[in-house]
């Protein structure tokens, strides 16, 4: 995965702070985010229900939990799900957290029969799903050496840049813990205990546990290539597992899976080009690995966009200005914050995220053009000019995120142009340890 057409070299890492709880909403809360809570409340409507009558609705059900509890009886875990405590907005670390309203999180109860019937029916289940060792040499066979020297020999034909990018895609993959400590920040959709049976938390497990296999097929196959420093590698996944993501959602729903909507296809893109360049290259069974991933990302993004268009049905207002607010900040790809602990050393103090990044665009393995097609998709798919119902502020965020791809190419265009100039006129090597600190040029 990779980065956002003019995102700059990864912040370091900034741990969070101390949470503090804010008294004045108004005064800390973004735009948007004051845009989200006036536009929930207002005239929208969950499955013909008002917004007047959710927010009664959620009156009636804490009254009913606290009279239960004043009686003695014992409050199921089900009730208490039910009457959510808004705890927000507040700063943690500078930025804005658990934005969510009560409304938002009206909508995504009223979402549980969705999250548990057709979004669930969008895995597969594990006794018909491929795993890794279905594409790899069998260590039980009598021909495993055979089969690995034949692996090898056939990974030569791989060029060092493909090698860059494929080990990024698979240090990306490998960060799975991350993504879903992410996913279970979101309020209203978290596992609250571990192993929750509420339909958002089966969900987000049974996802983790399908893209786990990602990274384990990866990182097997590479390791049986011998053509990459796998102990680089490893260092590199470690650090990037311990430094997390920060991708500003705000602990919001509405936010987060617009993010993972994108990030989904993003991902689909980038290892559909791996498989095309592995094939081109001449390794059929990378090439074959690498479009099974693809394969899993396309279905995997189309649960997530489906999230968002049931999102748009009751909240088209809260659901547009979210779009436009993650458009606005950009898609901060997982990986943003990887380090091996030698790339700055070995290439004057520059960021192994930003040159794996040049790496991804110079292979069209991932691009600024692909950023734009992205957001192109989603605005067709999401049916974005078509949203009616908005208020100003809406309104203002439908013009926005209709509008953007066109800009965003237009950038990318000129982007292209220039990098072309200065690569011809100045070519730039770039040492990576993943591949025993050879060269790439871009």
């Amino acid at each position: 995965s990779f980065p956002s057409p003019s995102q700059a070299a990864a912040p370091p890492f900034t741990p969070i702070a101390t949470e503090q709880p804010n008294n004045n909403h108004n005064s800390i809360r973004s735009t948007r985010s004051r845009t989200l809570h006036n536009n929930m409340l207002a005239a929208n409507t969950v499955k013909g229900v008002s917004a007047r009558r959710c927010t009664k609705s959620i009156t009636r059900r804490r009254q009913t939990t606290t009279t239960a509890a004043k009686k003695g009886d014992v409050v199921s875990a089900a009730a208490t799900a039910d009457a959510p405590v808004v705890k927000g907005p507040i700063i943690i670390d500078g930025q804005v957290a658990h934005s969510t309203t009560e409304l938002g999180l009206e909508v995504f109860r009223d979402l549980g029969d969705f999250a548990s019937g057709e979004l669930t029916g969008l895995l597969k289940p594990v006794e018909s799903s491929w795993q890794p060792q279905d594409y790899l040499p069998d260590p039980e066979s009598d021909s495993f050496l055979d089969e690995v020297r034949e692996l090898r020999e056939r990974s030569q034909c791989l060029p060092d840049d493909y090698l860059v990018t494929i080990v990024g895609d698979m240090i990306t993959e490998e960060a799975l813990p991350t993504y879903m400590a992410m996913l279970n920040t979101l309020d209203g959709v978290s596992d609250e205990t571990g192993a929750s049976g509420t339909p958002w938390a089966t969900w987000t497990r049974a996802w983790t546990a399908e893209e786990n296999r990602h990274g384990d097929l990866l990182n097997k196959y590479l390791w049986l290539t011998g053509r990459v420093d796998m102990r680089q590698v490893e260092v590199t996944i470690q650090n990037l597992i311990g430094s997390g993501m920060d991708p500003k959602t705000e602990n919001n729903p509405y936010l987060g899976f617009v993010y993972t909507s994108f990030q989904e296809r993003a991902t689909r893109v980038s290892h559909g080009n791996t498989a095309r360049h592995a094939k081109i290259h001449g390794d059929a069974t990378l090439a074959r690995i690498c479009g099974i991933i693809a394969a899993d990302e396309a279905r995997h993004e189309n649960a997530y966009s489906r999230i968002v268009e049931e999102i748009l049905k009751r909240d088209p207002n809260g659901g547009v200005v979210a779009f436009a607010d993650m458009m606005r900040k950009q898609i901060v790809m997982p990986a943003h914050l990887m380090n091996d602990m030698k790339h700055e050393e070995l290439n004057g103090g520059s960021n192994l995220f930003a040159d794996f990044s040049i790496v991804a665009e110079k292979t069209e393995t991932y691009t600024a053009f692909d950023y734009a097609d992205i957001m192109e998709h989603l605005v067709k798919r999401w049916e974005i000019s078509s949203v009616t119902g908005l208020n100003a502020d809406g309104l203002e965020a439908q013009e926005y995120v209709c509008k953007l791809p066109a800009r965003i190419r237009k950038i990318a265009e000129k982007t292209a142009v220039r990098k072309a100039k200065a690569a011809k006129a100045n070519p730039k090597d770039l040492k990576f340890s993943w591949i025993h600190e050879r060269t790439v040029s871009v």
